[in-house]
């Protein structure tokens, strides 16, 4: 066997030396050693043999679809608030952002750990119809409770959309291209601008004005429904895309097939010296191909997720004091951004809309116009991030640049503009202060952790992140919208947490992932 192997790989850019690099970092399980090397052939081949081509480029832009689907409903349900609070008159408004966020919770844990049984494939599309249909729905309802209920399960439903759809993507390209999972996130604030524009031409003309004083009846307030309505079919037409236009192949990761490979290959019309007998040399050094089948797919999928679980791959985050340190620090990060990011951005509009009435304008039109305006910046905020975070100048601790230089950075601009925000006198600094606060915002989150651990360590900051960010709208609702008070939060949490990032004792800039 080895022989034919050796033959195979004369000329071959995946080599032994490099699958034998793998037994260096994997536990000594080995159904993991298994899965771990075939990966690196895997990845091996991605980068020597079929490269960035049309199916990873037709891959970024429908991922970048559920980026900009989950970005489209936070702000869509941001956007109404004011409308919602006129018509429905609910006792605290904050609760829609609620619901919204109890959905995300348990969306986020059910796809992300269903992507691992099931399969990437089906998640990646499901998630995106939830989302459309929902959405839909919510634009019919007649009350607030109806509205948060639907709301919740709007939020089931996109809360897959970044775990699901990052893990997808980065699966399928090279190493050489990794960086464009940053520039994903260039989508996340095209789904914003969308919203908003969309917004702007309906709510503006189809509803209430902001007299309190009048009533608001319900066939004079349908802009926020027209919104809704609009937004959803948006979204079904982003699953449409995916599941009937699009022949997405199972994540080669996930199967580890070689008719995947094969199909990536006549996509980007390329060859390939990958062989099943490479497989099967894996196989003769760590055990059964049958093993691995059965722990990877169906109930041993399950299983082997559960096992995750155990504290076995929590106590290595904190194995030495630098990794304690850095872990410790990355998920304070994570868990003040996640309540500071949704404290600001969830209740926007009612903050602008506020701040028109009380400067003498307050027409609803200014607001959803200075909204789409304050939206538009953070497309090149996003990709101000892209750059910063591999570039470096000087080396050692004089080291200037890199990812954590970008976090903190952007972190700290955007508390210190939130803290003039709510010192603006007029309506140009009210704008202006949003509008660096939206440039800034988009370069803030960073997770560095070992790689056979990095899937429980991105777990714990994903879900302490969506926790903190349930608090959003509860510290809203008591500490009075009407007030400064929530700003004050939000601009404090950045600055701290930028503080924090400087002391990240790990920096990755320029380095491939493992």
């Amino acid at each position: 066997m080895s022989g034919s192997v050796d033959t195979e790989k004369k000329g071959s850019p995946i080599s032994e030396p490099e699958v034998l690099s793998v037994e260096r970092r994997t536990e000594d399980d080995s159904v993991d050693r298994i899965y771990d090397t075939k990966s690196e052939l895997v990845n091996q081949c991605l980068q020597n043999e079929i490269g960035m081509g049309r199916y990873q480029w037709e891959l970024f832009l429908l991922s970048g679809f559920g980026w900009m689907a989950d970005n489209i409903w936070l702000q869509g349900v941001a956007i109404i608030l004011p409308s919602i609070e006129r018509e429905m008159q609910p006792e605290h408004i904050a609760f829609a952002t609620l619901s919204l966020y109890v959905g995300l919770i348990v969306g986020a844990t059910t796809w992300g750990i269903l992507a691992d049984i099931i399969g990437r494939r089906l998640s990646w599309n499901i998630t995106l119809f939830l989302s459309g249909v929902f959405g839909i729905a919510a634009g019919g309802s007649h009350n607030f409770v109806t509205l948060g209920s639907l709301v919740a399960c709007l939020g089931f439903g996109i809360g897959g959309n970044l775990p699901v759809d990052g893990a997808l993507f980065l699966e399928f390209i090279p190493g050489s291209h990794q960086w464009l999972l940053t520039l994903l996130s260039a989508w996340w604030s095209f789904g914003q601008l969308t919203a908003s524009l969309i917004a702007w031409g309906f709510i503006s003309r189809y509803s209430c004005t902001n007299d309190t004083s009048q009533p608001c009846p319900v066939n004079e307030n349908q802009g926020w429904r027209y919104t809704f309505y609009t937004l959803g079919a948006m979204t079904f037409l982003m699953f449409l895309a995916r599941y009937a236009i699009f022949n997405l192949q199972e994540s080669p990761k996930y199967l580890l097939a070689k008719v995947v490979i094969k199909k990536l290959l006549k996509r980007n019309s390329r060859t390939i010296t990958l062989t099943l007998e490479q497989f099967q040399a894996v196989n003769d050094r760590y055990g059964s191909s049958e093993q691995l089948a059965t722990s990877r797919t169906g109930a041993g999928a399950f299983v082997h997720a559960l096992k995750g679980f155990d504290l076995s791959h929590v106590k290595p985050l904190f194995s030495t004091p630098t990794l304690a340190l850095n872990t410790s620090l990355t998920i304070a990060c994570w868990a003040l951004i996640g309540l500071a990011y949704p404290l600001y951005n969830a209740f926007l509009p009612i903050y602008l809309n506020q701040r028109s009435v009380s400067q003498g304008s307050g027409t609803i039109d200014e607001t959803y116009r200075n909204y789409s305006i304050v939206s538009v910046l953070g497309i090149p905020g996003s990709i101000i991030a892209c750059i910063m975070v591999d570039w470096t100048r000087g080396s050692g601790k004089w080291s200037f640049g890199g990812r954590k230089f970008a976090m903190a950075i952007s972190t700290c601009l955007t508390g210190v503009f939130l803290f003039l925000f709510t010192q603006a006198k007029n309506e140009a600094g009210v704008l202006g202060f949003n509008c660096a606060s939206t440039l800034t915002q988009n370069a803030m989150y960073g997770v560095v952790f070992p790689a056979p651990h990095r899937g429980t360590g991105d777990a714990i900051c994903s879900a302490i992140n969506r926790i903190t960010g349930l608090m959003a709208p509860i510290i809203a609702t008591y500490g009075d919208l009407t007030s400064n008070a929530p700003l004050f939060v939000a601009a404090s949490l950045f600055l701290v947490t930028s503080l924090l990032m400087l002391f990240l004792p790990i920096e990755t800039a320029g380095k491939a992932a493992i």
